[in-house]
């Protein structure tokens, strides 16, 4: 029997719910939870270094290194399996959690910035490819969606518990907090079966990459479409916790719980669809939803307003994400899944870096620019509609 005919038989024995998935996507949880817990109150912790200057600089780092490590991730988890990826993501983000305290100076936290990020550049690469060796090809939509639910609590869970660990404590609490987070999700992570058949042994020269190990050309599509919807969300992750600050919004994580519950509450149903009428035409909507919510985002001003957009920016999103992710497991070659994913990673982590980068240079502490970035951004993403809609011939 050869590895793709065992990952075939492996495929139809496990299927979506059983305790090996839910494992994964509680771990996943915790993960994202993790390193998104900190992002309310970063700016807020720099202001207080003297660093008020480099707010731009806190997605931008992180996703910098990000999208640097994803060619080595994908690399790796296609060689020695898919559990000692996910292991080291999730390592840097409990290390970092206890260095943040240590490091107390503007430039040691924009190097832990640049360090944390390699936790998001390795360990959602091999939980993608993770999900798709264990779930039956014609349910990936189903099953991104699923795990995908989970990550996403994550990312708004984390900010909310963020911000009332600040409010009732310290950051040094918040900072070990995270770290906490994400010793249980190693821990959940050692629980799993390794599925990769052919593993080999890891060895310094596997870090060796040349061109054609960075990109896999086969899943520029959704690459490209990743690229133009998740620069809002670099925007987002800068902006929106000075912005509902500034609309009143006493707790900085209020936003990302809103728009992660709405998201949540679609992510199976899209998940589903895509599966059954394609991806193309699931992310064309969730293209249009995501430029109106943005519009939205900056004609509201006030904080009932900011949370109506945030909802229809949730739905966007939570339409968005698992139909992406399960079109570039479609057009990933079997024996380079992580290669595959790690493009379409790359190309998230490249949108939401340049994103927050630029919104937080035009920014400035001027609160009035805050709307021109939103309608910028909401142009980039009909950038991507367009281009969808004049694509032929996509799976």
């Amino acid at each position: 029997m050869n590895a793709q005919d065992t990952t075939t038989q492996t495929k139809t024995i496990h299927p979506i719910y059983n305790l090996r998935f839910g494992l994964l996507c509680l771990s996943s949880l915790l993960f994202s939870s993790s390193f998104n817990m900190l992002i309310p109150e970063l700016p807020g912790y720099l202001y207080g270094l003297g660093g008020s200057k480099y707010i731009g600089l806190i997605i931008a780092l992180f996703t910098l290194t990000a999208g640097i490590s994803r060619p080595f991730s994908g690399l790796l988890t296609d060689k020695i399996g898919r559990k000692p990826v996910m292991v080291f993501g999730a390592l840097v983000c409990m290390v970092c959690g206890f260095l943040y305290p240590v490091l107390t100076t503007v430039a040691g936290f924009l190097l832990l910035r640049l360090v944390h990020g390699f936790s998001t550049g390795f360990t959602p690469t091999a939980v993608a490819a993770y999900v798709a060796d264990i779930v039956p090809a014609h349910r990936w939509g189903e099953a991104f969606g699923i795990q995908g639910l989970f990550f996403t609590s994550g990312l708004a869970l984390g900010p909310a518990i963020g911000s009332t660990i600040k409010l009732h404590y310290s950051y040094e609490v918040l900072f070990y907090s995270s770290s906490a987070m994400a010793l249980l999700s190693i821990i959940l992570i050692f629980k799993l079966r390794e599925t990769l058949v052919a593993r080999q042994p890891f060895r310094l020269g596997m870090l060796k990459i040349s061109r054609k190990d960075i990109i896999s050309l086969e899943v520029m599509t959704p690459a490209i479409i990743t690229f133009l919807a998740y620069f809002a969300f670099g925007m987002v992750l800068t902006l929106i916790p000075d912005w509902s600050d500034h609309l009143g919004i006493r707790n900085k994580g209020s936003f990302f719980i809103v728009f992660t519950i709405v998201s949540l509450a679609i992510r199976f149903l899209a998940g589903k669809v895509s599966d059954r009428v394609g991806r193309k035409w699931v992310a064309i909507t969730g293209l249009f939803l995501l430029c109106c919510a943005l519009v939205l985002m900056a004609l509201l001003k006030t904080a009932s307003g900011l949370l109506i957009a945030g909802a229809l920016y949730g739905l966007s999103t939570g339409i968005l994400s698992p139909a992406l992710n399960a079109w570039t497991a479609d057009l990933s070659p079997s024996e380079q899944r992580g290669k595959g994913i790690a493009t379409m990673f790359i190309a998230l982590e490249a949108g939401i870096g340049l994103g927050a980068l630029l919104s937080g240079w035009y920014y400035q502490d001027n609160y009035q620019n805050i709307p021109i970035a939103m309608y910028g951004c909401s142009l980039i993403a009909l950038i991507g509609l367009v281009f969808l809609l004049l694509k032929k011939e996509v799976k």
